[in-house]
This record gives C-alpha cells, structure tokens and sequence, in this order.
C-alpha cells in the first residue's frame, strides 16, 4: 500500500474517529486514503479551529485528538492550536504535509522548515522521511502524546513519501504506560506532615482531572475533612457542591479562596503544574509548607519549591495516603474555613435581578441552571472566563474546559464542537465577542456536521479583560475597541438560531431554551 494509506490504517488502530483539517494539495493522497477507512475527515473553516478540536477531544477522552495541515501556510496556522494543546497537557497529534524531499534542499515555493517550527511546541516530532517508518512514527506520536503529562506531537510527511509503496503494518497498540505507586517512604513523610499540621488545605490541579484521579481526591477528602482549593483547568476535581470545596484560586467576592490558601499550614497540591496558575499569587513569600503530588518531579521556581515530592501515579498516592490517614493523630475541623466557604457560595449564587446591569457574573447562576451536572461548559478567553473560573459551580470532572496553559482566544466554538461529537452531555460554549469572531466561521463546520451546541455570547464591543487591565493600571484604556456585525443575520446565516434576551428574565428564560433544543444556537447577551 501507500505510505498515506499505511498512516490511515495506523490512525484507525490507535481508534481515531475524526480527523480535523484543511485540505492541500500536498494531502491528496491522505484525504483519500481516509475517504476509504473508517476515519471521518473534517473539513474545517481554518487550521486553527482544527487544533482547537483536536485539543478538546484529547482534554475531554484521553485520548489523542488528530489535526491535518498542507505545508507552509497550513502548518503556522496550526501551531497556536498545537501549542495550547502541549501548554494545556492535551493530548494531540498533528500532522502535516510538505513538499518533496527533492526540493526542500534549496529555497522552494512554500517550503518552511515545519519541524523546526514544531519543536519548541510539541513533546516529540519528527519528519517520515521514508514510508518505512510510519508505523513506528505514528505509534510513537500516539504513545507520547498520550502518556502522562500529555502534550502535543507531530508528524510531516512530504508529498513524495506519501505515494510511495511499503509492506510495513501498523504496529498494535498497547494501552497506555501504567504510571508507578508511590514509594512508602514518600508516604509517610507526608503522613508526618498531615499529622502535625491543624489547617491542612488541597490545591487540586488539572492533573487530578486528567489522570482519573478526582474520585480518589474526593475519598481522600471525605476521610480528612481537608478543604479544596482548584486551579481553572482543576475545577470538578471536587465538587463545588461538597462543603470542602472553596471552589478556585481566585474564588470569593473578598479572595475568600486566597485567605484559606493563606491561613493554612500545608498545602497539598495534587495534579498542579505552575503553567496554569502562577503560585507566587498564592505562596508570595515562599515559606508556605508544600507537598507535591503528580506524576512528573515540580518545575524548579523559588514561590513552588515542594518540601516532599511524591512522584508517581496521584490515585494511587491519593489511595495510600486514605487508606493510612486512620492511623495518624490529625482531627482537623471545618472552624477555620467554613465561614469562608459560606461566603464564596453566597457570591456565586447572586444572580442579576431587575435593579441590576447586565455581567456576566449575574447571568452565569442562570445558565448554571440550565445546565445538567454532567453537561459540558467550554470557555473561551477574556474577561468572562476569570467569572466562570471563580463564580461558575462545576461539580464533575471535565465539565468546565478553560485553557489557562496557553490561554489562546478563539478555542470556545471549535472546541463545543470537538465536544459535542465526544461526549452524549449537552454542550454549552462560553465566549465573548473578542474570541467568537475569532472562530465563528466554525459554526458553518458544525452546521453541517449536524452538531446542536449552544454558544453563550457575551458582547461588550472591546477586549474587555485588557481594558480591565489597563484601567486598573492606568485609570484609562486604549486600543481595545470594537465594531461588531449584527449577529443575528451572522448567526442565522451559519445555521445557528438566535436569541437576544434583553431583560433578566428573558436571559435566564433564553438560557433554559436554547441549551434544551438541542439545536445549533447563539444566546447574544449584551452586558452593560
């Protein structure tokens, strides 16, 4: 067979279902290959929009999302996807196409040297410089992608490679590389700080949703009586219905969440990587007493210097420490943070009522309503995102996707999209007019895929969080300012139904319609 075909029957044993791109020239034998396999080619608006696919299948399965480039062009288009996936630990593998090896030596019509690129942005990548390889360099994309922590890798094949003819066969998948237990050690030094510490406190990172491991924080946490505290990309970890939850890092009207994280004499973190949230706004003078629970040793930084390490699988530890906290002196109370936590979910449940203006603080406790435990909320970024990652209830794993690795605008469209095929749930993408525009035309893709999401559409006219920024900054703003078209006709023009609700009660009645049709719609919400 081709090189191409032998790629397809490869994807097909790693289990792919879709593959999301544009098409190019240099990709003809590659579409054509997945015209006659099992894997469904998408064709997407931009290559963007298909990174961010294949970012939100990854974060949402475990399993790696796929995403297709020509060469050039395609390819640097790609990367802002692909570097949010390897930034935000989603697995992805990308692929792109290039011109022929023949010609790669000298300047050539759209020739870019895409590994190259790709480096600084994915774990592994490499160029299939022989059809020969591709069975081992799609296995080896697949394995590294996915093993903990995930990221993105990527695969060029040139033109040439592509058509030319192998005997090689896809190589089996093995399942994924078990992470290790904990050593005992590493288990009782933790246990001794459990045991002398009175106000413990867990900061739960996205590793504690991405490893499986939320139902063993939430036995940990029912055995200890510790309190939780989640990063953005960590929310559901522990429900926020559970009276141990202070829901995240920023959460409560007066940093409710920051005083618990302040007045405790341990943290544990578990599944925490500094990329999704900067611990000297928590640990400022760096003297606060850490464990680190992941799978990975801690990123070296004075404001995150663990005091004990324990490397291995976080269930597993999470298991030991549970099954052994029995033994050990600590009877910790809710005392010194239950007050804490009577407020923070006292801010989150105000909702807008007649009196008030239009934000997006007061609308979320509307569409919190409408929304299933289980349904899937996708963020994008700007200033309504700091609401949904402080002020937004999750109470299941993988229910409230923000990106706060790479934090790239525009991934809310695509991404409910990539959710709606993955996941039964009902999906709802939050995003304001900044990101929306930046990835609307997407909407077209899931029309005619069939896909029925919500977008919840906060519109200011500005790039709302700079402006915030900057007034604080400098008491003024510049440069963010926005024209919009009129989003029904848009809206309507891509197959989506609109709304524009202009009163509280027409925004919580809105909300309530549009997530339960089951139709592909835009809920335009105009904030004050």
């Amino acid at each position: 067979m081709q090189a191409a075909e032998l790629l397809v029957e490869c994807l097909e044993r790693e289990g792919v279902e879709h593959v999301f791109g544009l098409p190019g020239e240099e990709t003809e034998d590659l579409l054509f290959a997945m015209r006659d396999s099992t894997v469904e080619f998408v064709p997407c608006r931009h290559e963007q929009g298909a990174a961010f696919m294949a970012n939100v299948h990854g974060r949402l399965t475990g399993e790696a999302g796929v995403c297709l480039s020509t060469l050039g062009p395609g390819a640097t288009n790609l990367m802002t996807g692909v570097a949010d996936a390897n930034l935000d630990k989603a697995p992805v593998v990308a692929l792109s196409a290039q011109g022929g090896l023949e010609r790669l030596h000298k300047e050539s019509h759209q020739a870019l040297d895409i590994v190259g690129l790709f480096e600084p942005i994915t774990k592994w990548n490499t160029r299939i410089s022989d059809p020969e390889i591709v069975h081992e360099s799609v296995r080896k994309a697949f394995k590294l992608a996915e093993h903990e922590k995930p990221g993105a890798t990527h695969l060029e094949l040139p033109e040439d490679i592509a058509a030319e003819e192998t005997e090689a066969t896809p190589l089996p998948n093995r399942g994924n590389v078990r992470r290790p237990d904990p050593d005992v050690q590493s288990v009782e030094r933790v246990l001794e700080l459990l045991d002398e510490s009175e106000r413990p406190l867990v900061i739960a990172g996205n590793g504690a949703v991405r490893t499986r491991a939320a139902r063993e924080l939430r036995n940990f946490v029912d055995e200890t009586e510790i309190p939780v505290v989640s990063t953005y990309m960590g929310k559901g970890a522990v429900s926020d219905a559970d009276a141990h939850s202070l829901m995240t890092l920023d959460s409560g009207d007066d940093a409710e969440a920051s005083s618990a994280i302040a007045s405790a004499d341990l943290v544990v973190t578990v599944g925490y990587d500094i990329a999704e949230h900067d611990p000297a706004g928590w640990n400022p003078s760096a003297e606060t007493t850490i464990v680190h629970v992941d799978s990975e040793p801690a990123e070296v930084y004075e404001h995150y210097n663990p005091d004990i390490e324990v490397v291995a699988d976080p269930g597993a530890t999470l298991r030991a420490l549970t099954s052994a906290c029995p033994d050990i002196d600590a009877n910790y109370d809710d005392a010194w943070y239950a007050d804490l936590r009577a407020d923070i979910v006292e801010d989150v449940s105000a909702r807008g009522s007649v009196d008030d203006d239009v934000t997006v603080r007061g609308a979320l406790p509307y569409l919190r309503d409408a929304l299933a435990d289980d349904d899937v909320l996708v963020s994008d970024v700007g200033s309504h995102k700091m609401a949904i990652a402080q002020n937004y209830p999750t109470y299941e794993s993988n229910t409230c996707i923000i990106s706060n690795g790479l934090a790239s605008m525009g991934i809310a469209v695509p991404g409910a999209l990539a959710a709606d095929l993955a996941v039964d749930s009902n999906v709802v993408a939050v995003t304001g007019d900044g990101g929306f525009l930046m990835n609307a035309a997407e909407l077209e893709t899931a029309n005619r895929l069939g896909c029925g999401f919500t977008v919840v559409l906060f519109v200011d006219d500005d790039y709302g969080l700079i402006s915030e920024k900057q007034e604080a900054d400098r008491g003024e703003h510049f440069g963010t300012e926005l024209d919009n078209p009129e989003f029904g006709a848009f809206c309507e023009s891509f197959g989506a139904e609109h709304y524009r609700p202009e009163s509280w009660d027409e925004i919580d009645a809105a909300f309530a319609d549009a997530t339960a049709s089951g139709d592909l719609s835009v809920v335009e919400v105009r904030l004050d």
